[in-house]
């Protein structure tokens, strides 16, 4: 008689580890779906950008104030300088993490990727980890020209309280970026999108204008916004705050981020069943 045929073992589905999928896709993505990040655009980024949208704002600012004492311009320039170091953070956390939609979509890899078990969370986060070292390059350096050229003063004491806001702003408008980027996948292009939260931030953030300039209401939105606690947290450590004065603005700041990190994941199946049923998932 043959032999008996052996009890298959029954196959388990294959499951990608959460930390090998985030750190490929952070250490891989840039070379392939972030390709659009090239060097002279990283660099242009954290060295040319925030310079040219500052003097920008400054120069409103000089105009605007003509005629006022030397020392209420000053104040005012200041201001505006240490707003918009800050608000340059939009362009790496929104505009690239949402362009990484398109990018999926012009390659063809957008189908592949949806239909693959990998850990969608994972690769959320490994996605944002270059956008977030860029982000924190890109607003070290205004900060820089802000002290450079502006008149900014940033104590010894107060750099430790500038690092730490810097770092949570990163995170938090990464987090919002990414949450843009889901909404974006079944828009056709996500430059408009970004575009509008752009405004939104430089309006509504007090980048520019104090937020008690604002109606109530419009106060009341602009404090759902990451950038909007970021501003104001940098502000607070460049001012002396002490530590207990800065606590809330990073409880505030981290929130915002995970508020956006945690609902970006949440309602990644609504974006991705609406970008099924409309076509838009392989649109650009």
């Amino acid at each position: 008689m043959g032999a008996l045929p052996t009890a298959q073992p029954a196959r388990v589905p294959y499951r990608s580890k959460f930390w090998r999928t985030l750190w490929t896709n952070a250490i891989v993505a840039p070379k392939t779906t972030l390709g659009f990040m090239r060097i002279d655009f990283i660099l242009g980024e954290i060295f040319i950008i925030p310079l040219t949208q500052m003097v920008f704002f400054v120069f409103v600012v000089a105009f605007s104030y003509a005629g006022s004492p030397s020392s209420v311009i000053a104040s005012e320039i200041a201001f505006v300088a240490i707003g918009n170091a800050v608000a340059t953070v939009a362009y790496s956390s929104i505009f690239s993490v949402c362009q990484t939609t398109d990018s999926e979509k012009q390659l063809g890899t957008m189908e592949h990727l949806l239909a693959s078990p990998a850990n969608r969370t994972a690769l959320y986060f490994g996605r944002g980890f270059l956008p977030i070292l860029i982000s924190v390059a890109s607003v070290a350096m205004g900060l820089a020209y802000a002290v450079l050229f502006f008149g900014v003063t940033i104590s010894g004491a107060s750099v430790p309280f500038v690092a730490v806001s810097v770092v949570l702003t990163a995170f938090s408008m990464v987090g919002f970026g990414l949450l843009l980027g889901g909404v974006a996948l079944y828009l056709r292009t996500s430059i408009i999108l970004g575009n509008i939260f752009l405004f939104i931030g430089l309006l509504l953030s007090g980048v520019n204008f104090p937020l008690s300039s604002l109606p109530y209401p419009v106060q009341v939105v602009s404090y759902g916004l990451p950038l909007t606690w970021g501003v104001a947290a940098i502000r607070s450590a460049i001012d002396g705050a002490s530590l207990a004065g800065m606590e809330l603005l990073w409880l505030g700041l981290a929130l915002s981020g995970l508020a956006a990190y945690g609902l970006s994941i949440a309602l990644w199946g609504t974006f991705e069943h609406r970008a099924k049923s409309t076509g838009s998932i392989a649109r650009f």
